[in-house]
């Protein structure tokens, strides 16, 4: 037996895609560096990093979106619950490590399109047609990862800006499916800017998921490797970091595949 390991993460730079509300998005520069005159032939660099939480492929807490602030669990927003170091309840830090089965939905490949049409809403019929083609039911407990094609856009900033979203019905037949996690190849798992004429807000997605179903969502993640090669069920794994009271936390997912030593 072989071991194929997938990197879901997309890389981080500066000038890579990040939603307006999550600028500066990245930054990374030197302070130190490898120069002499130095005391010893060792020489050390190192640099500073400023980001945010939701810039790159990243996680969301529970604590990121509110529903007449009331958090997931009926934990209402106050401000013993959201401070200026971050939230006392449902922050990042209390993501346990994610373990499970995964399946990728891959909607633009089963639509013979490198990505959907731009702003392209993905409805729960879509979703349930590609699961079923690809033989791949979606069962309580799993890591459900939805494929737009936008994650081949990466480092096409105004391209990645325009992608497709799941709508409210596609987050909804995945909440009542019992599924832990969702994730998407894009930057808000909803299509951004549209409001749902039935619940009358905006990213509904993040409301039935996170709020009223305690379901993690993962953005901005490449999905293409996956694709390519029709991985479509698979060991999911994914670490998110212990930041204490944080919206989101920045992770490497990874999808693992066991086949025969041969098998591609």
């Amino acid at each position: 037996m072989t071991l194929r390991i997938y990197d879901l993460e997309q890389s981080r730079h500066q000038g890579m895609p990040h939603v307006p509300a999550n600028a500066p998005g990245f930054y990374y520069a030197l302070h130190r560096r490898h120069e002499l005159p130095w005391p010893e032939a060792r020489t050390p660099a190192a640099g500073v990093m400023v980001t945010t939480e939701h810039a790159g492929t990243h996680i969301d807490a529970l604590c990121h979106q509110s529903e007449s602030l009331m958090l997931h669990g009926g934990v209402k927003v106050d401000t013993t619950i959201q401070t200026s170091a971050g939230f006392t309840r449902l922050g990042a830090e209390t993501i346990a490590p994610i373990v499970r089965p995964g399946i990728l939905i891959d909607v633009a490949g089963f639509r013979g399109t490198t990505r959907l049409p731009p702003r392209t809403m993905i409805s729960a019929s879509d979703l349930q047609e590609v699961a079923s083609r690809q033989q791949t039911p979606v069962h309580e407990g799993d890591v459900v990862l939805v494929r737009t094609g936008y994650g081949s856009a990466w480092d096409e900033p105004s391209t990645y800006y325009e992608a497709a979203g799941i709508g409210r019905d596609g987050s909804q037949w995945l909440a009542d499916a019992g599924v832990h996690t969702v994730g998407a190849d894009n930057g808000t798992w909803d299509v951004p800017g549209t409001v749902d004429p039935q619940m009358s807000v905006t990213l509904p997605g993040h409301i039935i998921l996170l709020v009223r179903s305690g379901v993690y969502i993962l953005e901005h993640l490449n999905l293409e490797e996956l694709a390519i090669d029709r991985v479509y069920e698979f060991e999911f794994i994914c670490l998110p970091l212990k930041i204490r009271g944080a919206t989101g936390s920045p992770v490497r997912p990874i999808a693992l595949l066991r086949a025969k030593a041969g098998d591609h």
